[in-house]
């Protein structure tokens, strides 16, 4: 078995099998409601958690991503491939993506709250992140990727939702899937979803049909493990909030399953003693790595039941000076409220390094008081060279490929990739910014080509707030062509059968397209009067060396 080891900025320990109890009346606000009403008081209760930054998410993998059975063991459930968590500080890894379950893509890539909520966020195997790419999920018919736990490959009859490829994962983690996708159809029910392929925003359900007929089928043949409960109990110390449908499964059925309509009754009660629902006691609130000059703030939901008097806020121990709340007392009637009070934390460093605080929460009535760890890292701003955009690969009637070189040896997040396209007249339909999973990532997919739209793209990396300067823009037009920029004269003729070759000196690199825009003869190196021969049709032939791009046609 492949053993691959993986830097983390922190190691913590991993939530052991034992879980802790809801806290009481957490879900009462769901008591007494149906339908659309009770998807909505889902929605309110998941939507207010401590949105993390993307670069933090390494540190908190360890409490919610440990094997049961052994706490340095990575649980990917992407890949049988053995990968640990260790202590050394860095936040490099090793074969492993930050991976989007539910992919970015359908709602545009932006870096929204939905971006970094680590309840859909798993750590998985890089290759098997790659193919999975931003497929729905499915059931295979026929696999072009299966490393025994991720299949990808063409979608059951009825399934796919118009998409060509499905993601199937291994049936230990299906219920996982389902009920991440039905949590995120909650959570994030107001976002416009630019992809459709199992969501939808013009339905309150916001799950298109054949999707829900497929997670309840999964989430009812896969019940809730107690890896799922573990995970649970370690995002709501990190996030402050809970999956419903991992503490209540049965509140799928209520809403999307054979219960739909039924009035729901099971959300618990709030007892008469003073408490605190969010934040739980030692809470990880991560900042990650921030800049030095920059500063970052987090917002953490102070909820409480029953209190007696305003709450006390307290930052103490350590590095405090450098994390400052936005009050000192919390209003109880805020306290109290169904949104619960947004407590912000700004952590602005003074000095690079690693820094720490604890943050208290004490009085109104509660017993005791509720302590939170703050941690961040402070490094030096980051230099960024620019990026080199590559052609386009992969190109088909609705896909292509967007590629582009590795940065060096420079630290960076991530990459963006803007893509804009154009219309026939060359107006601009759509521009938007499209962020990659990690920093090894050199390539994007996109599966939204249309006919007769331009495509460009140019790359930036990012790190730490800051961006690279643009790459060169790459050009995908209607028949395929990209990245013609040199001025060497070349001439392709029609010729029985083939192309003639009309040329001053060797050309080299020369790429020969069909006109669906698919790449289907490369020759390295070609010269005056030689031939490429190809079945009759419809050609475009250009070289990396040539400014200009020749049609031709193939007669017998």
């Amino acid at each position: 078995m492949k053993k691959i080891i993986l830097s983390l900025a922190l190691m913590a320990t991993c939530v052991a099998t034992a879980m802790a109890a809801i806290p009481a009346g957490y879900y009462s606000s769901l008591n007494g409601k149906s339908g659309r009403a009770l998807k909505d008081a889902v929605h309110d209760i998941a939507i207010r958690h401590t949105v993390l930054t993307y670069n933090s998410l390494w540190s908190y993998f360890p409490q919610t991503d440990c094997r049961l059975d052994d706490k340095s063991k990575v649980w990917d459930m992407y890949s049988d491939r053995t990968y640990y968590f260790h202590s050394t500080p860095g936040w490099a890894t090793s074969g492993m993506n930050r991976e989007h379950s539910l992919p970015k893509s359908w709602w545009g890539g932006d870096v929204n709250t939905a971006y970094t909520d680590i309840n859909h966020l798993y750590p998985g195997d890089g290759d098997a992140n790659m193919a999975k790419s931003n497929h729905p999920l499915g059931e295979v018919s026929t696999a072009s990727f299966d490393n025994g736990v991720t299949k990808v490959g063409t979608p059951k009859a009825g399934q796919g939702g118009g998409a060509s490829q499905v993601f199937e994962p291994d049936d230990r983690y299906k219920g996982d899937f389902a009920r991440t996708y039905f949590y995120m159809a909650a959570c994030y029910q107001d976002l416009n979803w630019k992809y459709t392929y199992m969501l939808s925003s013009a339905t309150w359900l916001t799950l298109n049909q054949w999707s829900i007929d497929l997670l309840l089928k999964w989430a009812r043949q896969d019940p809730v493990s107690d890896k799922e409960k573990a995970r649970n109990e370690a995002v709501y110390r990190c996030q402050n909030n809970r999956n419903p449908f991992i503490d209540n499964p049965e509140l799928i059925e209520y809403i999307w399953g054979n219960k739909a309509g039924q009035v729901f009754t099971e959300g618990g009660e709030v007892t008469g003693d003073p408490e605190l629902l969010t934040p739980t006691q030692d809470t990880q609130l991560n900042f990650g790595e921030v800049a030095l000059g920059k500063s970052l703030t987090l917002t953490m939901y102070v909820k409480g039941a029953n209190l007696t008097g305003n709450m006390s806020v307290l930052v103490y121990k350590n590095n405090a000076e450098m994390f400052k709340t936005s009050v000192s007392s919390i209003d109880r009637v805020a306290a109290c409220s169904a949104d619960g009070y947004p407590l912000t934390i700004t952590y602005t460093p003074t000095a690079l390094g690693d820094h720490s605080a604890r943050l208290l929460l004490s009085d109104g009535g509660i017993t005791g008081s509720v302590g939170s760890e703050l941690t961040a890292r402070c490094l030096p701003v980051p230099t960024l060279s620019g990026v080199n955009a590559l052609p386009a690969s992969n190109i088909t009637d609705s896909t292509f490929t967007a590629n582009w070189e590795p940065v060096g040896n420079e630290t960076i997040d991530y990459y963006i990739v803007t893509r804009t396209v154009y219309d026939k007249s060359g107006n601009i339909i759509d521009s938007d910014e499209y962020y990659t999973d990690d920093a090894t990532q050199t390539s994007y997919e996109f599966t939204d080509r249309h006919d007769g739209e331009s495509h460009t793209y140019y790359v930036q990396s990012y790190r730490l707030g800051y961006t690279s300067e643009e790459s060169n823009v790459i050009t995908l037009d209607p028949s395929g062509i990209t990245g013609v920029q040199a001025d060497k004269p070349a001439a392709f003729i029609s010729a029985p059968g083939a192309v003639l070759v009309k040329c001053s000196e060797p050309i080299a690199d020369v790429d020969v397209y069909n006109m669906s825009g698919a790449l289907v003869k490369h020759l390295d190196v070609i010269n005056n009067d030689d031939y490429i021969y190809l079945p009759m049709g419809v050609y475009v032939v250009t070289s990396r060396t040539s400014s200009t791009a020749c049609k031709v046609v193939i007669r017998e």
